[in-house]
């Protein structure tokens, strides 16, 4: 390999592949051994931002980030840049499991490895929020990760190029320090920058924040505690929780700023109603 420069085909490539990403994601398991002795599984109430969780019947393993969601490992090679085992996972029941809604895919983590994708030979360093740097030289891969730095590059398959983003290209080794990325990225809610999210309640009278503002990059969460059925659904339909039973809850995140009014597809829209202002 002469020359291991690479473009991205389109941006295009990138938002398709995201959907199947997820999709491919979601069907890849982790094995995990089921253990020889009764299992005690954890509660929801019990686990907490960070943990590692599994449900009863799946051996699909989860991040639990700060915002509430649980963050899919595509595949076992991304879970070892982060965890050296298995020890520390967390059981909970399916219910409960299916009740933790689904953020997106964890990505390599920052400086372990470096990546490419199969129909393409360019070769990239990972920095973080899946961030990835196209490495301008086998010289400088080199100086990066050493003379066999051919050995510690994965392929990544094209449909989950789509959870990185491309960044500027490395030409000399000063721009990137592998040791000091993972050090950086010491969880995957540093990585992501996942916060704990803004609440909103659904009360028999409406929304309990009607109007909330947040900064942008804000996730918040929507909580049905009536006896009916509710929803946050944005005023054109752009997006929309669906249907919360009661005891359901729903989460999203506010990147842009701007100004999002909502109601409920279920009761009165004069008492629910709300509004959310990204500044």
């Amino acid at each position: 390999m002469n020359n291991i420069t690479l473009r991205l085909r389109s941006r295009w490539s990138l938002r398709s592949g995201h959907i199947l990403g997820i999709l491919l994601a979601l069907s890849m398991l982790l094995s995990l051994p089921f253990p020889s002795h009764a299992l005690t599984l954890s509660t929801e109430s019990e686990i907490q931002s960070g943990d590692l969780i599994r449900g009863e019947t799946y051996s699909s393993v989860y991040y639990y980030g700060a915002d509430g969601l649980r963050y899919v490992f595509p595949n076992d090679k991304t879970y070892f840049t982060w965890y050296e085992n298995f020890d520390e996972v967390k059981w909970i029941s399916d219910a409960s499991l299916a009740n933790i809604q689904i953020g997106g895919n964890v990505t390599y983590k920052p400086g372990v490895k470096m990546v490419k994708i199969n129909s393409d030979p360019t070769v990239y360093a990972v920095s973080s929020g899946g961030t990835l740097h196209p490495i301008e030289s086998e010289s400088v891969a080199a100086q990066l990760y050493g003379s066999s730095w051919n050995k510690q590059v994965d392929d990544v398959m094209d449909g989950l190029f789509g959870n990185y983003t491309l960044g500027a290209e490395i030409e000399l080794d000063s721009q990137y320090d592998p040791e000091i990325e993972q050090i950086e990225a010491f969880s995957i809610n540093e990585d992501k920058d996942l916060q704990t999210s803004t609440s909103v309640e659904i009360t028999e009278s409406g929304y309990q924040s009607s109007t909330i503002t947040i900064p942008a990059g804000t996730a918040v969460e929507w909580l049905n505690t009536t006896n009916e059925n509710r929803s946050a659904t944005e005023w054109d339909r752009v997006w929309g929780s669906g249907t919360l039973y009661p005891g359901d809850h729903y989460t999203r995140y506010f990147n842009e700023k701007g100004t999002w009014h909502y109601y409920s597809t279920y009761g009165d829209r004069n008492v629910f109603e709300g509004a959310i202002i990204v500044e």
